[in-house]
């Protein structure tokens, strides 16, 4: 499914059946494969067969890169369908686990808070900020939705703002502020009669739907290739023809760097990086029937690992690691004259 096909228009669950043998064909890429299948059973209703997939992944002999967010995905399934003693049980694991990802909190907590259990949700947000922000400069992108969620649920428990609220705010870059966003009286507005509040109700709503928009991360990016210094030698030694496209190391780092900001200037959105291997590429070759040393082969390649969830966001924060994989942090790297 492509980013841009209306939500309406998709079948979820041949969607679902699409990916799951992708990831039979692809098992090194079968967490990230197997999540949006499962997403899909979600969204198809069969939400029994989205908990098989879960299961499927966490008792996989190949170990998960994020095994606490899996967890935290079956927990919010198991809860929709009336296993809640379990999904409570899994999601206290969680907390007494304290990940440092932000997403399996967010995901646990806005469980929680749709069960009306808005207690147990403001102290699991507000466990996450300060196992994950105190003494952090500048929040992360990823924390964000921690700190609105957290925001959200004083809001609706009629508690006073403190540093953490104001710190969401400081956050927020939307034209609607959170303390209006997060209003609990906006529901009364829904029914009103009278135009001028439907209309200001309907500006907040798609201010928060914006939100919403900017947190989710899509499943096909604009992704630009990436080959580290070993594997882009091994390439052109193996297939000279693409010695002209990759001149030298270093130029095909600036270069990515360089594509990656000419088409955020030109607004393109959800862009990032994939990283390529000999391998791999070979193996893609010969699944199209076409040879490695065709230049025109690198841009489907690319497209490829992106499908496959294996494109890494870019620009990345500034404190977190480049994408180049120098190991130096992106704003000490390629990111430097940002």
């Amino acid at each position: 499914m492509r980013p841009d096909t209306p939500a309406e228009n998709v079948d979820h669950t041949a969607e679902a059946d699409r990916l799951e043998r992708t990831a039979e064909l692809y098992p090194e890429d079968a967490e990230a494969l197997l999540l949006r299948a499962a997403a899909h059973r979600e969204l198809s209703g069969d939400r029994p067969a989205a908990t098989a997939l879960y299961d499927r992944l966490l008792t996989s002999s190949r170990e998960l890169d994020d095994p606490y967010l899996v967890r935290a995905l079956k927990a919010s399934n198991l809860w929709e369908y009336g296993h809640e003693a379990e999904a409570r049980a899994i999601i206290t694991g969680i907390r007494t686990a304290a990940p440092r990802d932000p997403a399996p909190w967010v995901i646990v907590a806005e469980s929680l808070e749709s069960h009306d259990e808005l207690e147990q949700a403001h102290e699991t947000f507000t466990q996450a900020v300060l196992l994950l922000l105190t003494g952090v400069e500048k929040p992360p992108r990823a924390t964000h939705p921690l700190l609105f969620g957290r925001h959200r649920v004083r809001r609706m428990l009629g508690a006073a703002h403190d540093e953490w609220d104001a710190l969401a705010d400081t956050v927020h870059t939307l034209p609607i502020g959170l303390d209006e966003l997060h209003d609990p009286k906006r529901v009364w507005s829904l029914g009103s009669e009278n135009p001028v509040e439907l209309e200001a109700e309907i500006i907040r709503l798609r201010a928060e739907v914006g939100a919403y928009r900017e947190a989710l991360s899509r499943p096909f990016p604009v992704a630009v290739l990436h080959w580290p210094a070993g594997e882009l030698a091994e390439l052109t030694e193996a297939y000279p023809p693409l010695a002209e496209e990759y001149p030298s190391y270093e130029g095909h780092l600036a270069a990515i760097e360089a594509a990656l900001r000419e088409l955020a200037a030109s607004g393109t959105p959800n862009l990032g990086v994939v990283t390529g291997t000999v391998p791999s590429y070979e193996a893609f070759a010969a699944s199209e029937l076409a040879s490695p040393a065709d230049p025109a082969l690198l841009p489907q390649y690319a497209t490829t690992l992106a499908a496959r969830g294996r494109a890494v966001a870019w620009p990345p924060e500034r404190s977190a690691a480049c994408w180049c994989g120098s190991g130096r942090a992106y704003g000490e790297c390629h990111g430097a004259d940002v």
